[in-house]
C-alpha cells in the first residue's frame, strides 16, 4: 500500500516572498497523490535525541535560538527560520524515523515522508540550501543505532548534490551514499573522487542537459554497487528537480525517468529482502513536481519485500 508521512505543521515554514522552497510545495504533491491507496500517518515531533544523532547539541540550541517570534531570521543568502520552521523541520525528522520504524516492524515495505523543510544539504554544524537539519541521515542512524542493523543505503536522485548528508555519513562504514546530481552545480561537491572515509560514498556527477537515458544507466551502474552492499533498508532522498521543467537546474529528465529509476531501485532493494523509506527533498516546479512524485510513488506501490 506504502505509507505516507505528513503534517500541516510543514506549512508553518515560510520562506520570504519569491523563494523557490514555498509553502505550496507539499500541496502540490499531497494533491497528486490524493486519489491513491495509501496508509495516511501524521508525522510525529522528533524528539531532540534524534536530531543529536548527526548534529551536535550546540547546533540544536542555535536553530532554536534564531527562530523568529515573527517574520524571518535569514542563516544565510538562501535559507532562513520563521516562526514555525523548528516544528516544521522536527516533524520532518520525526516523520522520516517513524517510517524507518514502521516499514522495519513490518507495517509496509515502503514510505514516503511528504514534509519540508528538505533536509540533505545540512551539515553537522551549518544550515544551508533550503535545509535545517540531516532528515535522511539522521533516519539512517536510527535504522542503524536504534535497530541494530548493520548495512544501510542512502540513495540521493536531487539534481544537487546531498553534500550535508555526505558529510553526515562520510565516517560511517555501516551506510552506503550514493548521489547522481548536476555538475558544475550548488553545492559545488560531490565529484566522483569523493568516496568517503571507508569508500562507502559514490558520486556520479551529470552534466548540464544530461537526460533520462543517461541518468538511468548512470542508476544501473550505482545499483550493482548497491547491490554488492546487500543493504537490510534502502532510504531515498527523492528530489524532483532534475525534472525538465525545473527552474533552478538544467538537466532533462521526465516523470517516467523518476519511475523507472524507483522501480530499479526497488528491484535492488528486492533482492536484499530490504524496506524503503523516501522523503521529499526538491522540486519547484509545481506541476512538474507533483507528476513527478507521483510517478515515485506509484513505482514504490508495486514494491513487495
Amino acid at each position: 500500500m506504502t505509507l505516507l508521512y505528513t503534517h500541516d505543521a510543514a506549512d508553518g515554514h515560510v520562506n520570504p516572498p519569491g523563494h523557490p522552497e514555498q509553502v505550496p510545495r507539499r500541496r502540490a504533491v499531497l494533491d497528486a497523490l490524493a486519489d491513491l491507496d495509501l496508509d495516511r500517518r501524521s508525522a510525529p515531533l522528533a524528539a531532540a535525541s534524534e536530531v543529536l544523532r548527526c548534529h551536535p547539541q550546540t547546533y540544536l540550541d542555535r536553530i532554536a535560538a534564531a527562530v523568529p517570534a515573527e517574520g524571518w531570521t535569514a542563516l544565510d543568502g538562501d535559507t532562513t527560520l520563521s516562526p514555525g520552521s523548528l516544528e516544521a523541520a522536527m516533524r520532518a525528522v520525526g516523520g522520516a524515523c517513524a517510517a524507518v520504524d514502521a516499514v522495519l516492524d513490518g507495517q509496509d515495505d515502503t514510505a514516503f515522508v511528504v514534509m519540508r523543510p528538505p533536509g540533505h544539504h545540512a551539515e553537522t554544524q551549518m544550515a544551508m540550501g533550503f535545509c535545517l537539519f540531516g532528515t535522511v541521515a539522521i533516519a539512517a542512524r536510527r535504522a542503524l543505532d536504534h535497530h541494530g542493523l548493520s548495512r544501510v543505503a542512502v540513495l540521493d536522485f536531487d539534481v544537487h548534490h546531498g553534500n550535508g548528508t555526505q558529510d553526515l555519513l562520510w565516517n560511517e562504514p555501516r551506510a552506503l551514499f550514493a548521489s547522481t546530481h548536476q555538475m558544475p552545480l550548488f553545492p559545488g561537491s560531490g565529484a566522483a573522487s569523493e568516496t568517503g572515509a571507508h569508500g562507502q560514498i559514490v558520486n556520479r556527477p551529470l552534466r548540464p542537459g544530461t537526460g533520462g537515458e543517461a541518468a538511468r544507466a548512470a542508476w544501473d551502474d550505482i545499483l550493482r554497487r548497491v547491490a554488492a552492499q546487500d543493504p537490510e533498508l534502502i532510504l531515498i532522498s527523492a528530489g524532483f528537480d532534475a525534472h525538465a521543467d525545473d527552474p533552478l537546474a538544467n538537466l532533462n529528465w521526465r516523470s517516467a525517468d523518476f519511475a523507472a529509476i524507483t522501480r530499479a531501485i526497488c528491484e535492488t532493494a528486492a533482492a536484499s529482502g530490504a524496506r524503503v523509506v523516501s522523503s521529499l527533498e526538491g522540486g519547484y516546479d509545481l506541476g512538474a513536481l507533483g507528476r513527478s512524485a507521483r510517478a515515485h510513488v506509484e513505482a514504490l506501490m508495486e514494491y513487495r519485500a
